[in-house]
């Protein structure tokens, strides 16, 4: 079986999520994962934006690195997941960033749309939570020890 070349750097995960709750129990499963990631926290699709593309608060390329993995909501305020992965999946500098939509829709038409405009992968959201921690142990296999990602900036 193939192994993957190890990370010279932390695996870096941007999660796009508008409501505290989610983002906690991302968080806690996470730790609860064995996933050795840095995770980075954003409230919407404005937010999103401005850090891929370092913009206002997120200069710092220390505060705001480029993530390995972006994990998308679809529902939020402001910009819609929808719409952030056509600004994403449109921009060059960022349309090689795996996206995966993370969210409560288990919505065909939303599953079309997502993979029309270039997401990676669409993933409901499990309700039980060592579901969730299961999830995050298998996304990170996945990208972080089997895939061969982009080489980042």
């Amino acid at each position: 079986m193939p192994t993957a070349t190890p990370h010279t750097r932390p695996y870096t995960i941007l999660l796009v999520e508008d409501s505290p709750a989610q983002q906690q129990l991302t968080r806690r499963a996470l730790e609860d994962s064995s996933v050795a990631a840095q995770l980075f926290v954003v409230d919407d699709g404005v937010e999103a934006l401005k850090f891929l593309r370092r913009e206002d608060t997120y200069s710092d390329a220390a505060r705001s690195p480029r993530p390995d993995i972006i994990l998308l909501d679809l529902n939020m305020p402001r910009m819609d997941g929808h719409a952030v992965l056509k600004h994403l999946k449109q921009d060059a500098k960022l349309a090689t960033i795996p996206v995966t939509v993370l969210t409560t829709s288990n919505s065909d038409a939303d599953a079309m749309e997502c993979y029309a405009s270039g997401a990676n992968a669409f993933v409901p959201k499990p309700a039980e939570y060592d579901k969730f921690v299961q999830l995050f142990n298998a996304l990170s296999m996945f990208w972080a020890q089997f895939v061969k990602l982009p080489p980042g900036e």
